[in-house]
């Protein structure tokens, strides 16, 4: 009986010990970005928060506009303070899976009602930003937006229709004046 009792607590060592092993390995098998063997990786959405200010917006806006004015170009402010009513925030941030961050913050400073100023440093161009959160290779080339007027000239014609539409039918009536005569 002793015999089995020592071979019942030597099995349950050796079961301890082997999940041991398992558990310290599961932690070694996992690399930096979180993969599993380095083929199965978590997915990760992107996350995009903000306003996206261009350096063709930041251009529009002068001193002395409006706040509705400076609304209408950049758009609504991400962050405004009560404590700081003078100032509006846009802030700009996206995460994506295999790229760096990106923040980018422009304030607008007012006097009143007018504009005094925009802190915007370093804006990219829409092209720039376009090319900066794309997912394909850049390749230099911009996609054709319009068809040339030699791929108008090869759209098929839609058939001209020469017959008149028929006339509105329905149920003709006549109703009393609505006075006594």
């Amino acid at each position: 009986m002793a015999g089995l009792s020592r071979s019942v607590l030597s099995l349950r060592r050796a079961g301890g010990l082997l999940a041991l092993l398992a558990l310290a390995g599961c932690s070694s098998l996992q690399t930096a970005d979180n993969a599993f063997l380095g083929v199965i990786t978590p997915y990760r959405i992107d996350i995009i928060q903000g306003n996206v200010v261009t350096r063709e917006q930041a251009a529009q806006v002068r001193p002395g506009m409006t706040r509705s004015q400076v609304r209408d170009i950049l758009g609504s402010p991400m962050l405004t303070d009560i404590f700081h009513a003078d100032r509006w925030d846009y802030v700009f941030t996206i995460k994506r899976t295999g790229t760096e961050p990106q923040r980018r913050s422009v304030v607008a400073h007012f006097k009143g009602d007018a504009l005094e100023r925009l802190d915007a440093p370093a804006l990219p161009s829409e092209r720039e930003f376009v090319a900066s959160i794309s997912r394909t290779k850049a390749s230099g080339k911009s996609p054709q937006l319009e068809l040339s007027a030699e791929q108008k000239q090869a759209l098929p014609r839609p058939p001209k229709t020469e017959t008149p539409a028929p006339p509105p039918m329905g149920a003709v009536r006549s109703y009393p004046p609505l006075e006594p005569s």
